[in-house]
């Protein structure tokens, strides 16, 4: 695996646009400080109402890759009964059984994820991107795959905003990959903005696939044109 020194335009797979090689990381740092203050009655509401209705611990970690293959644990407000067995190969919708009653409404509206801000502010994550995934899952991906590595992790993403967890990793990973070539200020805003919508709204409200996207079409030019 690489490491973080790798600057952001030493792959053709890597967009070298200004905002992604000078604009994002403090973009990041201001905004993650600001939402971690403006949210901590949030923290501490949540934190209390975990540990009074399910006994266990507050968070939960689970060691995911990173930036060029680095490993990190971002923790997560704990959701599920200790006594569920996680499966790497597992999707957890809403109607799990082992999600706790507070665990279902923290993870209807994306509150469990609120910890990982912290892990923007460090620089082992950032506001969008591909969102981090296991390291089984990572050791087995393929060239194609591999260029959402190019990028820090997402608290939230373009996959996420279009196309939620219950939809083929294939589909997915087409969006994480267009996110990475074409990284730029109007891309980061639009995602963060349908963040917002997605959670108050839903997000099967905004599925879609990847190849009924406007992406589909610029992603499709972009490989006509790196073939001429």
């Amino acid at each position: 695996m690489g490491s973080d020194e790798t600057t952001i335009s030493d792959s053709p797979h890597i967009s070298n646009s200004l905002w992604a090689r000078f604009g994002k990381r403090p973009f990041d740092v201001v905004c993650s400080g600001t939402l971690i203050l403006m949210l901590s009655p949030v923290y501490l509401l949540t934190a209390i109402a975990v540990k009074a209705t399910s006994p266990g611990p507050l968070l939960f970690r689970q060691e995911r890759t990173g930036l060029r293959g680095k490993r990190f644990c971002p923790a997560k407000f704990r959701s599920m009964r200790t006594d569920h067995v996680h499966d790497t190969k597992e999707t957890v919708p809403l109607a799990h059984p082992g999600i706790t009653p507070v665990g279902r409404f923290i993870r209807r509206f994306k509150i469990d994820e609120l910890p990982q801000l912290f892990c923007v502010l460090t620089g082992e994550m950032s506001l969008a991107g591909p969102r981090p995934t296991i390291p089984e899952q990572t050791e087995r991906y393929n060239d194609f795959e591999k260029r959402r590595l190019l990028v820090r992790p997402g608290a939230t993403g373009l996959a996420q905003v279009n196309s939620p967890a219950s939809r083929p990793w294939e589909e997915r990973i087409k969006y994480d990959v267009y996110y990475v070539q074409h990284l730029s200020f109007k891309l980061d805003a639009m995602i963060l903005l349908k963040t917002v919508l997605v959670i108050l709204l839903g997000e099967e409200r905004f599925a879609r696939p990847f190849d009924k996207t406007p992406y589909a079409r610029q992603a499709a030019s972009d490989s006509r044109n790196q073939t001429e």
